[in-house]
């Protein structure tokens, strides 16, 4: 590798996206992509409304007529990630079979997607939510707890059905959820992996933490 054009990213290149129809395809849609590849690449407080409003063209002035400051265009980014995780975790579980290691696969599996989907969202989502003041993080803190209460119901399930055997659920869940929020600091469309293979191999990674048995774990 030439070091004499290297450049350090903060996360892999990719494309801006958001799920569809979460916004309008306007200028406040505009917006929200243009703050959402900035906080991604340089951090949430290294980025200003005037850099925002310079990458969409047009001045701070009339950015504030969509926005009323830089931590609502924030706060609308992070509860766009929370809904999103939400509703495929649920969606996920509804549709896996009534078992443990069925329930435990699609929770792995639909985190893991959502992260190779959406990598440059779920890097602000889950990186800047500490930003926001209490009233604006708060929406999006009650729907992370709530997909925090789906794994470890699902933990807790596989235990009492015997077919986990892990010494802490807490920490077993901390270890499965932060495992799969770190693929979107490096997935990217240059890696050798497909999402589907990301996912594959996180589903198993997980039910040997959860002490699956050896059959569970393919």
């Amino acid at each position: 590798m030439d070091v004499s054009v290297w450049k350090p990213r903060r996360v892999a290149a990719g494309p801006v996206e958001l799920p569809e129809g979460v916004t309008s395809a306007g200028t406040r849609g505009t917006i929200l992509r243009a703050a959402l590849a900035l906080f991604a690449e340089s951090g949430y407080s290294a980025v200003s409304i005037r850099k925002i409003a310079g990458e969409v063209g047009i001045s701070s002035a009339s950015l504030y007529a969509h926005y009323r400051s830089k931590e609502q265009i924030l706060a609308e980014l992070v509860l766009i990630g929370h809904r999103e995780l939400h509703a495929r975790l649920t969606n996920a579980l509804a549709a896996a079979e009534p078992t443990a290691v069925a329930q435990l696969s699609a929770l792995v599996r639909a985190h893991v997607l959502l992260h190779t989907e959406f990598p440059l969202l779920a890097v602000v989502t889950n990186s800047e939510l500490h930003a926001l003041p209490e009233e604006l993080a708060a929406p999006a803190l009650e729907l992370r707890s709530s997909c925090s209460r789906l794994l470890l119901d699902t933990l807790e399930l596989g235990v009492r059905d015997g077919v986990f055997r892990i010494e802490s659920l807490q920490l077993g869940a901390i270890a499965i959820g932060g495992m799969s929020m770190q693929v979107a600091q490096w997935f990217g469309p240059d890696e050798p992996f497909t999402p589907d293979e990301v996912a594959d191999n996180y589903v198993r990674y997980a039910l040997c933490i959860a002490g699956a048995d050896e059959g569970a774990v393919r």
